[in-house]
């Protein structure tokens, strides 16, 4: 105690009251109670304030029933204090064995049922005071309206607006602003708009009302503009403030501005406050600043719960999972423990990383502290189970849920979507309707995206038609998805029509339709509309370059793709692994194999997309020694081979005819690694048999497959049973090829080329007899050749060029030459009417059909 001035009893109790300082508040009181002090109401009702302030009411109720004489703020005190530790029942039973009764004691009742969720308590006893004449005042109003929000009845809060204006009290300040809070929370922000503006006084919990309410319905910039006229009025800001304002910031992304407001907030000494410094750190991850969410979080001196909250869920967002899972394991250790909100963000980062055996610990320990029964934390388990590839696991939490919000709807689609489970996916929507819960953007989301990837296009067709009945159908995020699905469907007019109709064409929107038109091969399609999102301003992302880099690598033009390295360059874009892949493809695909194996040795961090990429390159050019080579080291610096590796690996093995190595490494996919092979395995396989001259092995394993050969297997076969020279096997795989497509020419013409290597002339004839019948025509070679940024393009025999005919003039020298040179070309695999067509010598077209 001070020395210098002599406390009396009741500013003790006032004082520990407010630091919530227990032990000196209980010496203080036996020092009273030695001293043989006896308290006058006023002393005993401060020490009732300090026993219920710290939960003690049982100690409060001791002080309580020994006071000869109580007055009605002993009587409120005590109602508080039980109200406060949740006992209703007996704060109910001193209301009613109170002498007499003012306003305040029932505003507290009223405000005690309301703080322990009983909304329609405190209605219930509101109308009590109507019916019993008790006079409202400005509190009565102000809790009452926020019940009217808890039970989410926005004709009742129109009612006690109504009942307000009538009894005078919508001017003032207190009813004024939970006016404003209401009709903002019920999304009304116009109305809640013109309540402001009609105030007389307006204080800093009106002005804090007015721009919370428009920062929850996401009018970020009205928000910020109201937060300046604030500012303009001088009344000062509070945590309420920079909460909203920090909130807005994020909401548009607004670093710049954000960081700007963390100044302000520094200077008016608010850096270092709980509430504001989360506010900050929750800005900071939303704009994807999380080394500066992290400094603002080590900076708060004791951060509380909502802060560990904020910055475990801002990790998971950013994919950053271990680090969010670091943190809660912190949190946990700490006295603070952890909610639902740690517990959710949690199970985030454990979807994020693919985490399962990390979310099954979690969902235990929700089980333990009897949190699985929160809907928010039911969520995230689920949406855990999915994105984990544990499909029984979330269809069992989903079964199990005692109430299903739209989120839990949503997760249980997502998690069949991505599990391919596309009739499922169907089934589940058509429930979640007739359970009267309206699917969302998100739900059309993944159900487009469910028929996106299997193709189903009559299924997405009628998802759309759903789409646009519910007024979505210019939504960005469904938008996105029906471009996605239409591209992948080959209806790419009508993904051009939904793009152009989009009402925000974003980053994501662009990349949908480049992304389309790259997916059907239309690759020039797709650099015109890369053109015009950068003509629009469109700032392309990770995603954008990638896909043009992919581009870039199919038609082989490498100048472009050089530009587009430089850009990436200049964006620092290169150390994204999936770019870093992109490049190392795109540079081999245009034969720079040179360069190819740079971008591979300065790539930042290798993942086993890059090395396939390398690998990859290495067998497309032939070089089946460096392909294997880098195969084993990456082997020995432990990094799992997927299943394009695999491929890579037995196509390099194909070109060296490494047969027994590639029968190895085929066995080794499955035993050593678990990865069943594929139909692209396969073929490598039988490619590799048949090079090796052993066709019947190679049938024999087209026979044993689990599921059935497609046309590129049995192709494969064909073309290896006219190097080796075996008839009966070709004609099996040809008789297999046209029962796939009877209109497929590749088969007769390579069937053909066998016979005539066979010496089977009149078995050649019937093929040409059959082609010319069923009208059918080798399809003719392209060619391009990319000179000073232009792409130049020939088909077989092709005159539209504008300089073909000094094309052509350098042809004919060129086969003049080769005359000279006693070139003689060979025809004997070609079908007898390409040769009737032009004499061998006289044009260019069988020079190129000879050469290739």
């Amino acid at each position: 105690m001070n020395p210098v001035k002599k406390l009396t009893f009741s500013h003790i109790f006032h004082k520990c009251s407010n630091l919530k300082a227990q032990n000196p508040g209980k010496q203080a009181h036996a020092q009273m109670i030695v001293t043989g002090f006896v308290p006058n109401i006023y002393v005993a009702n401060c020490l009732i304030q300090f026993y219920c302030k710290g939960s003690n009411v049982g100690y409060a109720f001791n002080v309580f029933d020994r006071m000869p004489e109580r007055d009605v703020i002993s009587w409120n005190t005590m109602i508080f204090g039980y109200a406060g530790v949740g006992n209703m029942g007996f704060a109910q039973s001193l209301f009613d064995t109170m002498p007499e009764r003012d306003v305040v004691s029932w505003n507290s009742l009223l405000s005690c049922y309301l703080h322990n969720g009983a909304n329609r308590k405190s209605i219930e006893i509101f109308v009590k005071m109507r019916s019993l004449k008790i006079t409202h005042d400005y509190a009565s109003f102000a809790v009452v309206l926020k019940a009217c929000l808890g039970i989410e009845d926005y004709g009742l809060g129109l009612q006690v607006h109504c009942l307000a204006i009538q009894m005078g009290f919508v001017k003032d300040v207190v009813t004024g602003s939970a006016l404003v809070d209401m009709y903002s929370k019920f999304k009304k922000l116009d109305d809640a708009f013109k309540v402001f503006r009609e105030m007389p006084v307006r204080n800093l919990v009106c002005w804090n009302a007015v721009i919370a309410g428009h920062v929850q319905n996401e009018r970020f910039i009205e928000g910020l503009k109201l937060f300046k006229d604030l500012l303009k009025v001088g009344m000062g800001v509070s945590q309420s403030t920079y909460a909203s304002v920090f909130r807005s910031c994020a909401g548009l992304s607004a670093l710049k501005l954000g960081t700007q407001m963390h100044g302000h907030a520094l200077k008016t000494d608010f850096g270092y406050d709980c509430i504001v410094g989360t506010a900050t750190l929750d800005m900071y991850s939303k704009c994807g600043r999380m080394s500066d969410a992290w400094k603002v979080f080590n900076m708060l001196p004791n951060p509380p719960r909502q802060s560990y909250n904020a910055i475990i869920v801002g990790y998971a967002r950013k994919e950053q999972g271990f680090k969010a899972l670091e943190i809660f394991q912190f949190l946990q250790r700490t006295y603070l423990g952890f909610d639902d909100i740690s517990l959710s963000g949690a199970l985030t980062a454990c979807s994020m990383i693919k985490g399962h055996l990390e979310g099954i610990q979690l969902h235990g320990l929700a089980v333990k502290c009897g949190l699985e029964i929160n809907i928010c934390v039911a969520n995230t388990i689920l949406d855990m189970y999915g994105k984990c590839g544990a499909l029984m696991e979330a269809c069992l939490i989903f079964d199990d849920m005692e109430r299903r919000d739209a989120v839990s709807w949503n997760a249980i689609i997502a998690a069949h979507e991505q599990n391919k489970e596309i009739e499922k996916t169907l089934s589940l929507f058509v429930s979640m309707q007739r359970s009267a819960m309206e699917p969302d953007d998100f739900t059309y989301g993944s159900v487009v995206k469910a028929c996106a990837g299997q193709q189903a296009l009559n299924n997405g067709m009628e998802i759309h038609g759903r789409i646009i009945k519910s007024g979505m159908g210019l939504d960005c995020f469904v938008g996105n998805a029906l471009v996605d699905m239409y591209s992948k469907c080959g209806m790419l007019t009508e993904a051009e029509k939904i793009h152009d109709r989009l009402e925000e064409q974003t980053t994501v929107s662009w990349n949908s339709i480049i992304s389309g038109f790259s997916s059907q091969k239309q690759s020039e399609n797709a650099q015109i509309y890369f053109s015009q999102m950068l003509e629009k301003g469109v700032i392309p992302d990770n995603f954008t370059y990638a896909t043009v880099l992919d581009i870039c690598a199919n038609m082989a033009t490498v100048e472009l793709g050089k530009q587009i390295h430089a850009q990436i360059l200049k964006l620092q874009l290169h150390s994204d692994v999936y770019i870093a892949s992109t490049l190392v493809d795109m540079y081999s695909k245009c034969g720079n194999m040179r360069d190819s194996r740079l971008m591979f040795e300065k790539a930042p961090k290798r993942d086993f997309v890059t090395w396939s990429a390398m690998i990859c390159a290495y067998a497309y050019h032939g070089l089946g020694e460096e392909a294997i080579k880098l195969f084993e080291e990456m082997q020995l610096l432990n990094v799992k081979p997927n299943h394009t590796v695999f491929i890579s690996v037995l196509r390099a093995c194909a070109h060296m005819g490494y047969v027994d190595r590639g029968l190895h490494y085929f066995q080794e996919m499955l035993s050593h690694y678990g990865l069943d092979p594929h139909m692209e395995h396969y073929s490598c396989m039988v490619d590799l048999l048949g090079r090796s001259g052993q066709v019947n092995e190679a049938l024999k394993l087209i026979e044993s497959m689990p599921f059935e050969a497609d046309d590129v297997i049995w192709r494969t076969l064909l073309s290896n049973c006219k190097m080796q020279g075996n008839i009966e096997v070709a004609e099996k795989a040809a008789n297999y090829l046209l029962q796939l497509d009877p209109q497929d020419s590749s088969a007769y013409v390579l069937l053909s080329n066998v016979y005539a290597n066979a010496g089977m002339w009149s078995e050649v004839a019937k093929i040409r007899s059959v082609m010319k019948n069923c009208k059918l025509k080798k399809e003719p070679g392209c060619s391009w050749i990319e000179i000073r940024d232009e792409v130049h393009t020939f088909l077989v025999g092709d005159k539209a060029h504008p300089r073909s005919e000094v094309i052509y003039e350098q042809i004919h020298l060129l086969v003049d030459e080769m005359k000279w040179a006693g070139y003689v070309p060979d025809i004997e695999f070609l079908l007898d009417e390409e040769v009737e067509e032009q004499d061998p010598y006289e044009g260019p077209k069988a020079t190129i059909c000879s050469m290739r």
